[in-house]
């Protein structure tokens, strides 16, 4: 486990379980949107990729 880790997991266990759900919640709200942002970017690098060949078109008219 690394350092960072063991520190983290120290200082959510200072917490109330209350407290804990919380920070759970919160960050896996967030890995969540990291996950989701990361999926859309993706398409859309795809989509510029499968697409190039039109946008040059359309650039160099």
């Amino acid at each position: 486990m690394s350092p960072l880790l063991a520190q983290v997991l120290r200082e959510i266990e200072q917490l109330n379980p209350e407290e804990q759900l919380e920070v759970i919640s919160h960050t896996t709200k967030l890995v969540k949107r990291q996950i989701s942002g990361n999926s859309v970017w993706q398409a859309y690098l795809e989509s510029k990729q499968e697409r190039q060949e039109v946008y040059r078109r359309l650039a160099n008219s």
